[in-house]
């Protein structure tokens, strides 16, 4: 299993990512820039589901911390990644706290639950996680299957990283990722049922 799985997104760039990030630290305004790039999409994505809208505000603020606080990194791009999303997630929860808002518990997830299961696969829920319908898919499901969902699919984390951000242990990470995707792929294999040789979404971490 482990070789040839292809690396969740994000991981494939984990060399550069570091690199840059050790050039950031000793005052390389271009590899801050860089290191930008490569964390921003999935960062983004990550504070979508937990705030909606109000994603482009927060990762802002994010990012000032990230920015100040970047000389105290200790570690490699993987490493960056999980860092990065730790701060986000502290934003994130900080203001949903402000906005006296819990992430929205759904109607949704009955409903999943009740759906005829078509051949959907993870690849499926994958594959249409970039939209924001899917994004609005990933916001019902309970908070604790979202959030292991968006560590490990949107950011790219592992198993142990997305744990550490979460407080949790991998086993209780690695088991909401896994109910939520195949809640996704029920619902989204509902709304469209493409049945092009399923494969199935590699548990190895």
């Amino acid at each position: 299993m482990g070789q040839g799985t292809e690396p969740r997104r994000g991981q494939a760039y984990d060399g550069e990512l570091g690199a840059a990030v050790a050039r950031a630290q000793q005052g390389d305004e271009a590899a801050f820039a860089v290191a930008y790039r490569f964390v921003q999409p999935g960062l983004l994505g990550y504070l979508r589901g937990l705030v909606g809208d109000d994603a482009e505000d927060v990762a802002s603020d994010a990012w000032l911390e990230i920015a100040r606080d970047l000389g105290r990194f200790r570690g490699d791009g993987a490493g960056f990644r999980g860092w990065t999303a730790t701060i986000a997630r502290h934003r994130a929860l900080d203001h949903l706290r402000r906005q006296r808002v819990r992430p929205r518990s759904s109607a949704l997830e009955q409903d999943v639950l009740e759906l005829p299961g078509p051949q959907s696969t993870h690849d499926q829920a994958l594959e249409a996680l970039s939209t924001e319908h899917a994004l609005e898919l990933v916001r019902g499901l309970p908070r604790d299957q979202a959030e292991a969902v968006l560590l490990r699919v949107v950011v790219g984390l592992d198993g142990p990283a997305a744990a550490r951000v979460l407080g949790k242990r991998p086993g209780a990470v690695r088991t909401a990722a896994h109910r939520g995707l195949k809640r996704l792929a029920r619902q989204l294999g509902a709304e469209s049922v493409t049945d092009d040789g399923p494969r199935t979404l590699g548990e190895s971490t």
